[in-house]
């Protein structure tokens, strides 16, 4: 049987996957709860990592030891940086990186990479699960920093230089960490803003829509036997 880790940043990113978890096992370890279930063919580790990169490379490296999982998603909700990307529709993370940070600090020093490749696998599930439930679906480029993006010309920034298809704060780190321990790892997030001007607003309105969505796309990728 596969045990999943599925990492989101906020109580409100897991609440509708562990509102269905069934009689979890419910373990604390360095200030995070992981609640482990099966669920369809699968063993199943929900954790919600709090926001920011270090949290999101902190929860991921606990669920990597203490769960032994084989494989991560990274779920949750994401400003919209392409201009193919709408509302509510979902980004499958290609690679990741964090936007905040020179990419030559990685890439020159250890780890001595930069840009995070997501599994092709789980990205190809991710995206046959939203074909099926006709969501729209993206696959391309997350970048992540420890800022929350609401600013047309910050947002302009990132784009020209990353091109990347959204933005978060917690999807690098993830990335990261699964990476170096060799754990196969995808982000799906759903777009509850475009980053911009409007970008507080647009998130207050469709924060609780998004994060539904995609919890909705995750637990049934999980419910795939060979996922």
């Amino acid at each position: 049987m596969k045990k999943i880790g599925i990492i989101g940043a906020m109580p409100s990113e897991l609440k509708d996957i562990q509102s269905i978890q069934m009689n979890p096992e419910i373990t604390e370890i360095a200030g995070f709860s992981f609640y482990e279930s099966t669920h369809g063919e699968s063993r199943i580790v929900t954790a919600c990592c709090g926001i920011g990169k270090v949290n999101a490379a902190l929860c991921t490296q606990v669920m990597i030891d203490h769960f032994k999982v084989d494989c991560i998603i990274n779920t949750g909700i994401a400003g919209g940086m392409h201009s193919d990307v709408k509302l509510c529709e979902i980004v499958v993370s290609t690679s990741v990186l964090p936007h905040d940070l020179d990419a030559h600090f990685l890439a020159d020093y250890p780890p001595f990479c930069a840009v995070f490749d997501a599994d092709e696998a789980l990205q190809n599930l991710a995206k046959s699960v939203c074909t099926e439930m006709n969501i729209p679906v993206h696959s391309g480029k997350i970048v992540s920093g420890d800022a929350f993006i609401t600013d047309s010309e910050i947002k302009a920034g990132i784009k020209a230089k990353f091109d990347p298809y959204a933005v978060d704060m917690e999807t690098a780190a993830i990335g990261q960490a699964a990476w170096r321990n060799k754990v196969p790892f995808v982000s799906v997030r759903c777009i509850s803003d475009l980053a911009d001007d409007d970008g507080a607003m647009s998130f207050d309105q469709f924060e609780i829509i998004a994060a539904k969505r995609v919890a909705e796309i995750v637990m049934a990728m999980c419910e795939r036997a060979d996922v």
